[in-house]
């Protein structure tokens, strides 16, 4: 795909970015490299391909799922403005 000067300046204005007129044909080949890579990347066959969460081979450390605080829920609704069955009551902010 092959965009044009006029299609880097409107790009440029709804993303409120301030390119100087000497910079466009130069933003302009970039971005329609990019676009190009991009559309030879969706033209491969990815079927073979398992989905992966990351790049590396790396397996994430995961912490115990152990409680680590007390239930304090008495004492927090203790001191609230108002509660009703184990729930706050706010305010109604939107009509």
């Amino acid at each position: 795909m092959s965009l044009t000067a006029s299609d880097v300046k409107k790009i440029a204005h709804l993303a409120r970015l301030g390119i100087q007129e000497q910079q466009i044909y130069s933003y302009t080949d970039d971005l329609s490299n990019m676009l190009d890579l991009m559309t030879q990347m969706g033209q491969l066959d990815t079927s073979g391909v398992a989905p992966m969460a990351h790049p590396l081979d790396q397996m994430q450390r995961l912490r115990d799922d152990a409680v680590t605080e007390t239930d304090q829920r008495d004492h927090f609704q203790a001191i609230a403005p108002q509660t009703e069955a184990g729930l706050y009551l706010v305010p109604k902010v939107i009509d």
